[in-house]
């Protein structure tokens, strides 16, 4: 019996700032049917609490605490281990990482760092790394979808400084299995008890599956024709709507009011 749903935010909920067709009411529609919700992203362009205050302005009926993104999970990281971050990451994310020691640098964060991924700030980064800092990456997802374009995410960014100085990145969020379990572990459930939606192939839904969760690709974000075939048992459905839809038959999801607003 499905216990908890976890959503990927870009491509299934939102895309350029604005919430997908029929998203917010599906969302109404797992929450009203008494799923465990948990919100997941490896956006590194946002805090934690920008995500989450996007979410509600677009009418999503998010708490904080069923956030989990990427940089949060660095973050945990650095001050668990007492670890001084050279942050390789965008402008807007640098309040996440507020309030960590300053100094010389033992550890090299990578993240979607936009212009900042020049030369001269990935040539400080491999310095480091070759001093033996370990390089913790937000994921290796090898592209965003971003007005109707894709562009470079961080991965193969990751990918080059692991080359170059010959070791491997510890990746804090997805497709970690480390990131799914920290998740499944809050809501209390178990794998095969949880369902990973993402428009992600790799990096959701296969990652997820290895995990022992239930996944569905959804067509919509950066998914790609032919991107099923990549992952054949999971559930491939157009978008979230449609997976509610599914759901509702098997789980007894809440149906829209009949003006077409969601259950209350």
């Amino acid at each position: 019996m499905l216990k908890a749903v976890l959503l990927d935010i870009s491509g299934v909920l939102t895309e350029d700032g604005e919430a997908l067709p029929g998203a917010v009411e599906a969302v109404a529609r797992l929450q009203a049917s008494g799923l465990a919700l948990r919100f997941l992203t490896n956006t590194s362009r946002k805090t934690s609490a920008a995500v989450c205050e996007e979410l509600q302005r677009l009418g999503f009926a998010v708490e904080p605490a069923q956030v989990f993104t990427a940089p949060g999970a660095i973050r945990r990281y650095l001050e668990r281990h007492r670890l001084c971050p050279y942050l390789l990451i965008h402008e807007r994310l640098e309040p996440e990482f507020a309030g960590l020691p300053r100094g010389e640098p033992n550890a090299v964060v990578l993240g979607d760092a936009e212009q900042r991924l020049d030369y001269a700030h990935l040539d400080e980064a491999f310095r480091l790394l070759l001093d033996g800092a370990p390089l913790l990456a937000v994921g290796t997802n090898r592209y965003f979808r971003q007005a109707g374009t894709l562009h470079l995410d961080a991965g193969p960014f990751v990918r080059a400084l692991e080359y170059a100085v010959g070791i491997e990145a510890r990746v804090l969020g997805k497709p970690t299995g480390d990131f799914f379990r920290t998740v499944l572990e809050e809501a209390g459930v178990a794998p095969g008890e949880a369902l990973m939606v993402g428009d992600d192939v790799e990096c959701d839904v296969a990652a997820a599956m290895a995990v022992g969760l239930q996944a569905c690709l959804v067509r919509s974000g950066k998914y790609r024709p032919g991107d099923e075939a990549r992952a054949p048992e999971a559930r491939c459905e157009a978008s979230l709507a449609d997976l509610v839809e599914v759901l509702a038959g098997r789980q007894g999801v809440a149906a829209p009011d009949s003006d077409g607003t969601p259950p209350h």
